[in-house]
């Protein structure tokens, strides 16, 4: 990826420098910079809240909670994971932070799904069906609030940055429906082969 961006930002520069524009190739990146910078701080306090929020649910035990009451659907799609495994909890949070749009505040989360059950996970070189459904569940990133998008919008100041949450739900849950049925699909097709 490094020099996919450095082939990119090269040829940028010849071609600014061949048509006399490099003058403003310069303050396009300064500008860049500038704004990149007001995202960021923009971002910070709401990340700050939502991981705090989570962090809080985890040690109260609602995590827990939720997972006990989520435990029916997530049974069936996580038929592998035992029932009292504490990943349950953490899939849920991720999927949670997904819904809130906080896909920053989801990947942490996420990695510790995957170590959690890859500790689970009896063939360690083969991912479980339970890996699989849910990194195309993560990945999908279904979002109820796209809370991260609505911030990065008003930080480059957009008059109505919330207009993006209808097209956003609809998106993200056909994403999050297909992404769950093909690894479903592929669940049972490879079970019939005997690849499971």
């Amino acid at each position: 990826m490094n020099y996919i961006f450095f082939f990119l930002l090269g040829i940028s520069i010849v071609a600014s420098i061949f048509n006399g524009r490099l003058g403003e190739i310069t303050t396009a990146m300064f500008e860049s910079c500038d704004v990149a910078v007001k995202v960021a701080f923009s971002l910070i306090g709401i990340m700050a809240f939502w991981l705090g929020i989570m962090r809080i649910a985890e040690k109260s035990g609602l995590v827990k909670l939720i997972s006990k009451l989520i435990y029916p659907i997530a049974g069936v799609l996580f038929d592998d994971v035992k029932k009292d495994s504490p990943v349950l909890g953490d899939i849920t949070m991720s999927i949670s932070a997904n819904a809130l749009g906080l896909t920053n505040a989801a990947t942490p989360i996420g990695l510790k799904v995957m170590k959690e059950l890859q500790e689970e996970n009896d063939c360690k070189d083969t991912a479980t069906d339970s890996m699989c459904m849910f990194l195309g569940m993560n990945t999908a990133g279904f979002q109820l609030i796209p809370a991260t998008v609505i911030a990065i919008l008003a930080g480059m100041g957009c008059n109505n940055p919330t207009k993006i949450i209808i097209p956003t739900l609809i998106v993200t849950t056909l994403a999050f429906i297909t992404a769950i049925i093909t690894a479903l699909i592929f669940k049972k097709v490879f079970s019939l082969k005997g690849g499971k």
